[in-house]
């Protein structure tokens, strides 16, 4: 019984692998279509690198974009059909979402808002900042903190007095 059910399940193994190699092989002369673009990280700031991965891009080819330039694309070895590059984004990239168009035999592809820039940070300024805390701001959170610190004083002092009773 076991017997019948292995050869059974072997059977219909060969059967299906039977069918599906000669489709493969009739596919093998197609030209393959650029698919699932992605841009990591998501999110850079300018002057960052970003790594492009691109399936369906089996002889490599090109990325473009509005924040970096044009881009080689080089085939990974041991991964069917995809492509990776590195782009610098230039350093004068505007904050928002980018596309990036790819490029790779003969066909393109575009996928809007792949990645995104963000500002660069103002480093060095420290408190002379005016787009953090205000004076108003410091004295609300400094008469915050006394209040907290008085309030636990008395709520303390209390508790002390109850014990001694």
């Amino acid at each position: 019984m076991r017997n019948s059910r292995a050869l059974a399940a072997a059977g219909a193994a060969v059967a299906v692998l039977g069918v599906a190699v000669p489709a493969a092989v009739a596919d093998g002369g197609r030209v393959p279509n650029p698919s699932n673009i992605v841009a990591l990280p998501g999110v850079i700031a300018r002057g960052g690198q970003l790594t492009i991965t691109v399936d369906g891009c089996p002889h490599g080819g090109t990325a473009t974009s509005n924040a970096f330039p044009r881009t080689n694309l080089t085939p990974i070895s041991g991964a069917n059909d995809t492509s990776r590059g590195t782009a610098t984004v230039d350093e004068d990239a505007r904050p928002g979402p980018y596309d990036i168009t790819v490029h790779c035999s003969g066909r393109s592809l575009t996928r809007p808002a792949a990645f995104t820039v963000i500002g660069g940070v103002r480093g060095g300024i420290g408190g002379s900042s005016t787009s953090g805390a205000t004076p108003t701001d410091m004295a609300i959170g400094g008469a915050l903190v006394t209040a907290a610190v008085v309030g636990s004083g008395v709520f303390w002092t209390r508790r002390r007095a109850e014990k001694r009773i």
